[in-house]
């Protein structure tokens, strides 16, 4: 009989677990799963195991096996494990893990995040939310429960890992040039309950001590500014190229046109003049947690 372990089908047919199915529009993801499989199947029948056979000795459903050499499902980190131990690759198939995982990731957080691990200096205005760098795992969570998606608890797990994965860009070394503004009302805000909103308003002063991070609040009373039309996000890289992205500009799409990153770089500057200044920020944050 069928039996399910943290989601994965185990020895027999099951239903399928969210979140590790291949995105069909993800080109590139599909051809990496798929490689993957076919890896896999060829060194599972040179080893002359039956699908069943192979199944049972690494304790997961023929069907499933079927499906990952395939290229149908995302092997989980420790299946390929399993599979390298069962068939004596030596850390051939479990090397693949890394491409597995971030192919896991949807393929728009992929993307950002490359980007994000190339910027040499990124600098963004957010007035929603909290920009997603900046959040902790509960408040990510909080955001996505609250989106009217119908996210089972797998789907929001990868969701969250997805995002929290991003946060790498604060260990890069060399570190690149990192700056925020937030809205007040993003810091009012309290997403996921008093103590979610107070571990997240921790987390930023933590952040914004690093040395090559500058933190700054835009208080609801400044008045009008640039950002008031939406986001502004602008990443700049080590061979002078640059990439900017708004809301309220250009029909949001990314851009490296000269003339474009100009006026979003005039406009990012603008909005961080009228915001207070990173010690100011920081005493506000703290004045923000004291009031609880």
């Amino acid at each position: 009989m069928a039996t399910e372990v943290n989601g994965e089908q185990r020895l027999g047919e099951g239903v399928d677990d969210p979140g590790w199915e291949v995105d069909p529009d993800d080109e590139s993801g599909a051809a990496v799963v798929a490689t993957v499989g076919r890896q896999l199947r060829l060194r599972r029948e040179a080893a002359g195991l039956r699908a069943a056979e192979f199944g049972r000795l690494i304790g997961y459903g023929d069907d499933l096996v079927y499906k990952v050499e395939a290229g149908k499902r995302i092997p989980r980190p420790e299946y390929l494990d399993k599979a390298d131990k069962a068939l004596g690759a030596g850390g051939l198939i479990a090397a693949m893990k890394k491409d597995v995982q971030e192919v896991r990731y949807p393929k728009r957080v992929r993307e950002l995040a490359q980007l994000e691990a190339k910027a040499i200096e990124i600098g963004v205005y957010v007035g929603l939310s909290i920009h997603g760098l900046l959040q902790t795992p509960e408040h990510a969570r909080a955001l996505f429960e609250v989106s009217q998606s119908a996210y089972s608890e797998e789907d929001l797990d990868r969701l969250v890992a997805a995002r929290m994965a991003r946060a790498a860009v604060f260990e890069r070394s060399p570190t690149p040039a990192l700056s925020f503004v937030q809205e007040e009302v993003t810091l009012r805000r309290r997403v996921g309950g008093t103590m979610v909103w107070r571990q997240q308003l921790e987390h930023l002063l933590e952040v914004a001590q690093l040395r090559n991070v500058a933190l700054q609040v835009m208080p609801t009373d400044s008045g009008a500014h640039p950002g008031l039309s939406g986001k502004i996000e602008v990443l700049k890289f080590e061979d002078g190229s640059a990439v900017g992205r708004s809301d309220g500009a250009f029909n949001g799409r990314p851009t490296s046109d000269p003339k474009q990153l100009r006026i979003l770089e005039l406009r990012y500057s603008t909005i961080r003049a009228q915001a207070l200044t990173p010690r100011e920020s920081l005493a506000f944050i703290e004045q923000l947690l004291g009031e609880t």
